[in-house]
């Protein structure tokens, strides 16, 4: 199978999950309203043939189930990813090996980052047309409008590339632009991210900030460039990784740039630094409206794609959308990385309904007073995609981290809030988070669910109630004896607990 955006899709309508859409669509509001149903109902990918204004084909919703994400990066089931999960962490904590099987362990990951090294395409397809100066018109491409108050239509899914002026080390990343002109647009992104490092070098060197993105890509590459993982390994080698092989890279026509040789279409500018246009206000992952600010402004000078380029877009929003099911991925893949930086954690769980990042459910082996706080704390610090959480949850092993019945009834029975709950104040913080009384700043709450040992309380901890053990043997036996065989045991109706959860379930 090709390792391309068009492989992809085949191999989705050969599986029956590829929907061909052949009436007339328009990408302002309309797409998103009909992709938006289909995810939410747990619906195939979607393939719109006939987009308004626009010569080229619409595909959406390709990552819209955990399944179709483990498709897309070559892994038969969710299992998988947690394997996965585990050679980044030998990677990115080598310890020296104790055992002869430790040593082969290590040694095969090894092997897995030498073919994962990216390779070089001298005659991509992603060059096949080559569009530049006048001739080249943003408002040809398929651009989507999500919702009804946001500023104008958008990229998502481009994988956007830099380097820095001084060392070379490029980066890749995925951030929302917004359509200003047929040759310009604005790129949103956080001071923290590469872009944004790489253009206050550019600034300060007195050069200009080249820029490319590529549109139309590999699923797999949307994960490596998603993965906010502190290994030294560049994003193309993530991808690698993730694939089981090296990506093709292909070398810009007009820019000192590498780009994705198999990409469906190519964009090629440069940022002025200081050049800013409003950006904003849009639909996010939060649920709300952003705001209005200056962004920076690229002005592209090339475009090149292949011969009748497929677009492959996406858009934010209060969960469930795409990237709450990467989210739910990612999840998988962390947590072997999350064990080797806190050892006592045993598993860990972001939910979907808490925007897959904002709240953490932690289980952990108590062994220690205090031990829940600790495993908070180092929690926060583990990763940098966990700057941003604010509710860390920690509860015993025992307790299906999962299942939000167990979770409450540990958070119901076993905390006191003036003894279990600490809050951090005036942290580092999402800035698109509204909840917070200054923008950028604001607090984080631990809650230390777990059964308490002395000295963190002064009286014994009530003994759980639990069926005798040979009761419950004899019964098994029995059972057939009873007369019960033919009774249908079910889930007791979620809807008594008022919330859905099968919505749950379907995430273990």
């Amino acid at each position: 199978m090709a390792r391309d955006l068009r492989g992809f899709l085949k191999q989705l309508e050969d599986k029956g999950q590829l929907r061909r859409i052949s009436a007339l669509v328009d990408p302002d509001l309309e797409i998103a309203e009909i992709s938006d149903r289909m995810l939410k109902g747990g619906g195939p990918a979607l393939l719109f043939e006939n987009v308004k204004g626009s010569n080229h084909p619409v595909a959406i919703n390709l990552l819209g189930t955990e399944e179709r994400i483990c498709w897309a990066m070559n892994m038969s089931e969710p299992a998988e990813l947690e394997e996965l999960g585990k050679k980044l962490a030998m990677l990115q904590q080598p310890k020296p090996p104790k055992k002869i099987s430790q040593a082969v362990d290590f040694g095969k990951v090894l092997f897995d980052v030498l073919k994962a090294k990216p390779g070089r395409n001298f005659f991509p397809p992603c060059q096949q047309v080559v569009v530049e100066g006048d001739e080249l018109n943003l408002h040809d491409l398929p651009l989507i409008r999500p919702y009804p108050n946001d500023a104008g239509k958008i990229i998502t899914l481009g994988l956007v590339m830099t380097k820095d002026c001084e060392t070379g080390t490029p980066n890749v990343g995925v951030y929302r632009l917004q359509l200003q002109s047929h040759n310009t647009m604005t790129v949103h992104w956080l001071s923290v991210r590469g872009g944004a490092r790489h253009l206050r070098k550019a600034a300060e060197n007195g050069q200009k900030l080249e820029i490319a993105i590529a549109l139309g890509i590999d699923p797999l590459l949307v994960m490596a460039a998603a993965t906010p993982i502190p290994v030294d390994l560049s994003e193309w080698l993530f991808a690698g990784l993730y694939g089981g092989s090296g990506v093709k890279l292909a070398k810009c026509k007009t820019l000192d740039l590498e780009v994705p040789a198999d990409a469906e279409l190519i964009l090629e500018g440069t940022i002025t630094p200081g050049e800013t246009m409003p950006d904003g206000p849009f639909g996010d992952h939060m649920g709300y409206y952003g705001g209005v600010e200056d962004a920076p402004l690229i002005r592209f000078h090339c475009m090149t794609h292949r011969k009748d380029p497929i677009y492959l877009t996406t858009f934010s929003g209060r969960p469930p959308k795409e990237e709450a099911m990467l989210a739910i991925a990612l999840n998988r893949i962390y947590t072997p990385i999350l064990r080797e930086q806190v050892s006592e954690i045993v598993d860990f769980f972001l939910p979907m309904e808490s925007l897959s990042y904002k709240a953490a459910i932690i289980s952990i082996k108590k062994a220690y007073p205090g031990q829940a706080r600790r495993a908070a704390l180092a929690f926060w610090s583990a990763l940098p995609q966990f700057t941003y959480t604010k509710f860390v949850i920690v509860v015993d092993q025992d307790i299906n981290i999962r299942d939000p019945r167990q979770v409450v009834w540990a958070i119901s029975s076993k905390v006191d809030p003036s003894r279990d709950v600490f809050v951090l104040e005036n942290t580092p913080f999402d800035s698109l988070d509204f909840a917070s009384e200054k923008i950028g700043l604001g607090g984080r709450m631990g809650i230390d669910a777990t059964t308490k040992v002395p000295p963190e309380t002064e009286h014994e901890w009530g003994e759980p109630t639990e069926s005798d053990p040979d009761v419950a043997a004899m019964v098994d036996r029995r059972w057939s004896e009873y007369g019960l065989d033919d009774v249908n045991l079910q889930e007791i109706d979620p809807s008594l607990f008022g919330y859905d959860l099968r919505s749950w379930q379907s995430r273990r």
